[in-house]
């Protein structure tokens, strides 16, 4: 982990509604701007969230939308670091993986996207218990 400061840009919890994805991804593409990310690196930055926090809410919570979802966006150096936390039961991060690129089928290419997109990825367990915490660092430049 980097041992910078981090800065917190926003913190944003929200229910695990589809709908509520629409403002997360305009927040999350514009943070990106202001944190000096050009255009094409805030818009990966705005599908690599997309797609967690449709995971979350597919797989995490079975598609409920009570359920509760909080993202954090963090400046920390020279990258941009978004911690997106649910309230699911802990995940078996060994089962987590994206399935062969080549296995054209819809759906599945979540994780994919993800990992092609960010420069570091890692689930980490809360202090406070319960859950799970993606950790995703994209560099700027």
């Amino acid at each position: 982990m980097n041992e910078e400061k981090e800065e917190l840009l926003f913190q944003l919890r929200f229910s695990s509604s589809p709908d509520r994805l629409k403002m997360v991804r305009a927040l999350v593409g514009e943070a990106g701007r202001i944190c000096g990310l050009d255009e094409a690196d805030a818009n990966d930055l705005v599908i690599a969230v997309n797609e967690a926090c449709q995971n979350v809410i597919c797989h995490a919570y079975g598609g409920d939308p009570r359920e509760v979802i909080v993202l954090e966006f963090l400046r920390c150096g020279d990258s941009v670091v978004m911690k997106l936390r649910d309230f699911a039961p802990s995940v078996e991060v060994e089962k987590i993986k994206p399935r062969d690129i080549d296995d054209i089928r819809p759906g599945g290419l979540g994780t994919h996207f993800i990992e092609e997109i960010m420069d570091e990825t890692a689930f980490m367990s809360p202090r406070d218990g319960g859950g799970n915490i993606l950790r995703m660092v994209k560099k700027i430049g």
